[in-house]
């Protein structure tokens, strides 16, 4: 038995230790720590039966739910490659990862068990809770095993398989635990999609014991609701959630939160404010992407004051174990202030992307993670974005970074979300947009005079477009490729 750090060294001794105390609750049923080990350790005894061994690909395609966690846990003590498919991809996406991945075993449930025969996948099985073993099966895992490629959220072409070892994965999973500060009472209610961040996050809370409350889908009231009844110590989601939570939460006991996590966006100065009002010093930013999962920065509990502001503009300083330079197109570092690309080291970062060399030794080059970002650092260490690469707005040949833009147009009162877009233009090439939710009785014109005082001439939006609602991807954020192209429901010019 290999004596390497991988998830299955870290998770196996830990979740025996708590036996008979609750691990899952999905509605009205609890889970406990002995059954949830018991399940998985059955399962994994049935995928090594299979044929599979450390390092092969397993997808995990089903939606939020207990037998999710079981079988997240049986891949991870087989030493399998998780392949984590988020159920709300179209089917030619879900045959592209099943396909790339060089999967042949799939875990599923009834809402993705026809999606994954139909990509010819050759064994599928169910996860059963009422199949327990004491023992997960002897194999020998090492730390340079593949244990997990996950897919990016292909907005700008084809998914990419981005590949962790189990080493990595490991010492990722102590990042969170520290960088989130969890303790040993932890509750966590998670709502997004398991396959992606709050996956992580269900991983870090069981290596503490935590009760995990996991729901199929984000309603506010319910949310709310389930945060009194269980004492919920920890929420996640991104910020248009944290909106509607703030909408719902009048009537609601929210004393035992002690943190709200977010990212994929700040929150907006006007309902921070809100928000440290209703819910107290408990929100905590986080930055990362596929290829270093969720935690490069972190903006602190304590950095939200509202008044700092240039730090609230910020996604905070580097985690623990990492290591953040904005560095020029020649690969060398930039002074303080100073715009550039966002890069990043740490010893969780991928090993690289699955059948693509040039595009990893690319994103790889010098030692660096390349993120993809454009940004630059404050004199106190505080990451602030400007844009991704593909975002970038250049408009008579000036570079026009959408964060700014929305920052100003944000910070108006009665805009609840705003998202910034190039869309093409015949004198300036691209023509900034600005995409706006907000109040009925919101006064464009009052907008565009505050983009006026505060942006520079080729910043300002050419033309903001009401919607109903702002498009996002399978992960949550914000669809900006759909913007660009137009697929969105306007409800007025």
């Amino acid at each position: 038995m290999a004596t390497e750090l991988t998830l299955r060294e870290l998770l196996v001794p830990a979740l025996d230790r708590f036996g008979e105390r609750t691990a899952v609750t999905v509605g009205e049923t609890r889970t406990s720590y002995a059954e949830l080990v018991g399940a998985a350790n059955r399962l994994a005894h049935e995928l090594v039966a299979l044929g599979v061994a450390p390092g092969d690909p397993v997808a995990l395609m089903m939606r939020n739910g207990v037998e999710w966690l079981v079988a997240d846990q049986a891949i991870l003590r087989v030493g399998a490659a998780k392949v984590p498919v988020n159920g709300m991809l179209a089917e030619p996406e879900i045959a592209y990862i099943l396909a790339d991945s060089g999967t042949r075993v799939a875990l599923v449930d009834d809402s993705t068990v026809a999606s994954a025969r139909n990509a010819g996948v050759e064994a599928v099985l169910e996860p059963d809770l009422r199949d327990a073993a004491p023992t997960p099966p002897e194999v020998d895992v090492s730390g340079t095993d593949v244990g997990l490629i996950l897919y990016t959220g292909g907005t700008t072409g084809r998914q990419k398989g981005v590949v962790h070892t189990q080493a990595g994965l490991a010492v990722n999973l102590l990042a969170h635990v520290v960088e989130l500060g969890l303790q040993d009472d932890e509750c966590l209610l998670l709502s997004s999609p398991l396959p992606h961040s709050a996956g992580f996050l269900a991983q870090a809370g069981l290596i503490k014991g935590g009760h995990v409350v996991v729901e199929r889908r984000f309603d506010a009231a319910h949310v709310l609701a389930q945060v009194e009844r269980h004492g919920v110590t920890l929420l996640f989601g991104v910020p248009t959630m944290i909106y509607r939570l703030l909408d719902a939460a009048e009537e609601a006991d929210t004393s035992s939160l002690r943190t709200i996590l977010y990212g994929a966006a700040p929150i907006t100065p006007e309902r921070l404010t809100e928000g440290l009002r209703r819910f107290g010093s408990v929100f905590m930013q986080l930055y990362g992407q596929s290829e270093a999962p969720n935690f490069l920065t972190r903006l602190t509990r304590e950095d939200h004051d509202p008044a700092r502001p240039e730090r609230l503009r910020s996604c905070g300083r580097p985690a623990a174990m990492v290591t953040v330079a904005v560095l020029d197109d020649d690969g060398r570092p930039v002074p303080p202030g100073e715009v550039g690309e966002v890069c990043a080291r740490a010893p969780y970062v991928m090993a690289g992307y699955l059948g693509l060399p040039d595009k990893t030794a690319a994103t790889l080059a010098g030692g660096w993670l390349h993120t993809g970002d454009i940004g630059s650092l404050d004199d106190d260490g505080y990451l602030h974005l400007l844009d991704r690469r593909n975002d970038m707005v250049i408009s008579g040949g000036m570079n026009v970074y959408t964060t700014e833009v929305e920052a100003v147009v944000g910070a108006c009162a009665g805009v609840e979300q705003v998202a910034v877009v190039g869309v093409p233009h015949p004198d300036w090439g691209e023509a900034v947009v600005a995409y706006l939710v907000a109040d009925a009785d919101l006064d464009i014109d009052t907008v565009d005079r505050r983009c006026r005082a505060e942006l520079a001439a080729y910043k300002r939006p050419k033309e903001y477009r009401r919607v109903s609602a702002l498009p996002t991807t399978p992960l949550g954020k914000i669809d900006k490729k759909a913007l660009r192209t137009g697929r969105t429901k306007r409800t007025e010019h």
